[in-house]
């Protein structure tokens, strides 16, 4: 891949269709913030709240806005099933979940994600500039961001 914002990036994809593509970049940590100052920015209730999430760097859209990926343990109005026990909320609800301990199992808190237009991805992937890998709840919410990469390379999948 040539754009440096995309060089050894994992992106786990929500969604792909005749409308275009999706995915969340699960290898970019930012850095933690209290969860009490996410639910203030959010509108919600914080007094009592303790602890922190890490937020990553989820793709180059939509940089003002949280997505939540997430266990499909935890579902609600806003929750996108995606794949394999995996899900995405984008609704502050989740938020609260969490905080209250009503939430998903695991969590990866990404501001901003990847997107194409239709078409735009498989034209990509015909160059080559992305490999395809299979995921599982080890490769997209463990911490050790430094060898996702190549996990998930060992893991790709050869388009004959």
């Amino acid at each position: 891949m040539q754009d440096p914002r995309f060089a050894r990036t994992v992106i786990y994809m929500v969604r792909h269709d005749a409308t275009g593509a999706q995915g969340l970049v699960v290898n970019r940590p930012l850095r933690e913030i209290p969860l009490a100052l996410l639910l203030e920015q959010t509108g919600i209730e914080s007094r009592g709240i303790e602890g922190t999430v890490r937020l990553h760097a989820g793709g180059p859209v939509d940089v003002l806005r949280i997505f939540v990926l997430h266990t499909a343990d935890y579902m609600s109005e806003g929750t996108l099933p995606v794949k394999d026990g995996i899900a995405l909320t984008f609704q502050p609800d989740i938020l609260d979940a969490i905080a209250r301990g009503k939430g998903p199992r695991r969590a990866l808190f990404a501001v901003g994600y990847a997107g194409w237009a239709p078409g735009q991805l498989e034209a990509e992937m015909k160059t080559g500039a992305w490999a395809r890998a299979s995921a599982d709840e080890a490769l997209i919410f463990d911490g050790d961001h430094d060898t996702k990469w190549d996990r998930a390379m060992a893991r790709r999948k050869i388009d004959l």
